[in-house]
């Protein structure tokens, strides 16, 4: 089972965190600065897993970012990579062809599309076309929640006199 995910620019910026377990704030933020300062001195050609107190870290370099993965001893560290990929792909697919700025300027997005992938810790989906649609259906929820906003909003203002015009 993934305990967390963590996506970090080669700076050494946290960029997304996802924890599947409850551990405290002060715990998190000494973790994820431990594992971005020991997997960002790590030379490129070296393995990309390495184990952190009682966890398995798996991590890859996709561009200016890393995404970092800490799973359980007992689990596939091959399979962890491919879970990396396929979120990687996902978001390659959403974004076209993602950069960090994606990541930055649409975290929820990011967010979205991991919880598509992820519940718990687990993979919930692997169909690709699946967690694609479900995301251009929410996109699609969202768009019409903000013009029925925007409408709601237009209406209140004509009604206090204070669209267009003299009242």
């Amino acid at each position: 089972m993934i305990q967390y995910m963590l996506l970090f620019s080669r700076q050494g910026k946290l960029r997304l965190q996802k924890w599947y377990n409850p551990i405290a704030q002060r715990e998190k933020r000494r973790t994820t600065r431990e594992l971005i300062t020991l997997i960002l001195s790590r030379k490129p050609k070296m393995c990309s897993f390495l184990e952190y107190r009682d966890q398995k870290i798996v991590y890859k370099r996709y561009a200016s970012l890393f995404f970092c993965v800490a799973i359980e001893p007992n689990d596939n560290e091959l399979l962890t990579l491919e879970i990396i990929h396929r979120y990687v792909e996902l978001l390659d697919k959403y974004f076209g062809s993602v950069c960090e700025l994606d990541i930055i300027f649409n975290f929820e997005k990011a967010y979205f599309v991991l919880d598509e992938l992820l519940i718990a810790g687990e993979m919930q989906e692997t169909s690709k076309k699946s967690v694609l649609k479900a995301i251009a259906a929410q996109d699609m929820l969202q768009d019409e929640t903000e013009s029925k906003t925007g409408l709601d909003e237009m209406a209140d203002k004509k009604k206090l006199g204070l669209a267009g015009g003299l009242p």
